[in-house]
């Protein structure tokens, strides 16, 4: 296809008694006839020429009077016929002229496939036109489109707030289980070391001699040690363990076994390692001296259990602040390993509400893509949203990422039932949902698909069959247009 400009020919235009041939104008009376005759102008565009381009400001208002013509709309960086017709009078460009205040573009290319003649009208002065002729049709269709307008962004506006509102409960959930281990470790941290103080002045009070506690001292460091070496057991080989430490406790007089047991065996502590103990230590100081070395592992243990928790919380918090991009630009060199990794933990509540198994493979060596990282974080929340609730029993979540020619790829796949092949073409319209009602907008993929088409040049399409859907979105690495 060649140049818009190319192959145009301006004639003059119709006589009104042409124009009431087109059925459009059929019922017009003879002096508007007349000013549409003496506004309008035929102009010709030969074969494979546009007659005009989508996106390009809409000036005109086109009729076909000869010929045959095509319309194409841009989906996923490929043009798609929408229709190809040879009728007479029908009519395509500037179809919103009437609104006022509209400065629109073409929403879609139109294509001479043969040699083509049209009648043409300025937006400006059929747009007026409209308005004065038809006041009350006028009114019905501005209201239509504004309000079409309005829902979709009030409702849009809406589904961003509930997605919000919903990640920001999971985090509240997320944050509180650490922030509450760290506060319940640090309470029983002070405990121990109050029992550690009351049992080293006990021992202090008995004379202990230097050499003795210097036993006592290196017993502790080498039961620390050998807590950070401790392998993973069963609950079954811990209660088993459990109960053996108590038994030799209790069988070399020291006090309060049951509760020097759990401690010990958490430090990995057995009999053998007692034994070992006990030949060192004096007999007077075995009790107390494994009290105090107990309370020293539990010390250990509370700090290990505070230092988690709060580098959890210092986790979710990062995640929470990549995730929002508060703090960034808003057009920026994204890396998109980060957004999806940030995504996973803002939705961590919701992978562990369903047996779900994520799979990851992302590409280490992916380039940067230029966009808005905050928008592309919305965009792997719905996807992945959308992929867990395509599983309520649980399934695979599979997330992959791979550079294609001059684009990076994401693809979020999830092992659900599929998407009907009937519903496949329009799971991207606005409203559009296969949810009850109440329990969606149909906005989630429609925001998807503006984000990564329209805000960054990209396309998003899906694959499906049962057990294996798959959102495919594919991001330039060259920086394009940017469109609000």
């Amino acid at each position: 296809m060649t140049d818009t400009s190319a192959g145009t020919d301006a004639g003059a235009g119709l006589a009104p008694e042409e124009l009431r041939r087109l059925f459009l104008f059929e019922s017009l009376d003879a002096d508007q006839l007349d000013w549409l005759s003496r506004r309008g102008r035929t102009e010709r565009r030969s074969r494979g020429n546009f007659v005009y381009r989508e996106g390009e400001r809409a000036t005109c208002f086109f009729v076909l009077l000869d010929g045959t013509i095509s319309m194409h709309r841009r989906v996923e960086s490929t043009d798609v016929e929408i229709s190809r017709t040879s009728q007479l009078g029908v009519y395509a460009g500037a179809t919103q002229s009437f609104m006022v205040g509209e400065d629109s573009a073409y929403s879609s290319s139109l294509v001479a496939i043969t040699d083509c003649r049209f009648w043409v009208i300025d937006a400006a002065d059929i747009g007026e036109r409209i308005r004065e002729w038809f006041p009350m049709a006028m009114h019905l269709l501005e209201g239509l489109t504004i309000g079409m307008r309005s829902s979709q962004a009030a409702v849009g506006q809406r589904e961003r707030l509930l997605s919000l509102g919903r990640l920001s409960a999971g985090l509240t959930h997320e944050l509180n289980n650490p922030a509450a281990a760290a506060v319940r470790a640090t309470a029983s941290l002070r405990e121990r070391v109050s029992r550690m103080r009351g049992k080293l002045a006990h021992l202090a009070s008995g004379r202990v001699d230097a050499a003795a506690l210097q036993i006592l001292v290196e017993v502790q460091d080498a039961a620390v040690e050998r807590m950070a070496k401790v392998q993973e057991m069963s609950t079954m080989e811990v209660s088993d363990l459990e109960d053996t430490i108590g038994d030799w406790l209790d069988d070399h007089g020291v006090a309060n076994s049951w509760d020097l047991a759990p401690a010990l065996v958490a430090a990995g502590v057995d009999p053998d390692w007692l034994d070992e103990v006990a030949a060192k230590v004096p007999d007077e100081l075995l009790s107390d001296g494994l009290h105090w070395v107990a309370y020293a592992l539990e010390t250990e243990q509370l700090m290990n259990e505070i230092e988690d928790s709060t580098q959890r919380i210092s986790t979710l918090v990062g995640a929470a602040k990549q995730y929002s991009q508060v703090d960034r630009a808003g057009l920026q060199d994204v890396v998109v390993k980060e957004g999806l990794i940030s995504t996973l933990i803002m939705l961590g509540h919701k992978l562990k509400t369903a047996p779900i198994t994520v799979e990851k493979d992302l590409a280490p060596d992916l380039p940067t893509v230029p966009g808005h990282p905050a928008e592309l974080n919305q965009v792997w929340t719905n996807l992945i949203d959308n992929a867990l609730q395509a599983m309520p029993d649980g399934g695979i979540l599979r997330i992959r990422t791979a550079r294609e020619d001059d684009c990076v790829l994401v693809e979020i796949g999830d092992t659900g039932s599929g998407i009907p092949a009937e519903l496949r073409d329009r799971i991207f319209e606005p409203f559009f949902t296969t949810k009850p009602v109440g329990e969606g907008t149909g906005l989630g993929l429609d925001i998807c698909y503006r984000v990564i088409t329209q805000r960054h040049g990209g396309d998003l399409r899906v694959v499906s069959e049962p057990g294996n859907t798959r959102f495919q979105v594919r991001l330039p690495l060259r920086r394009g247009t940017d469109r609000d």
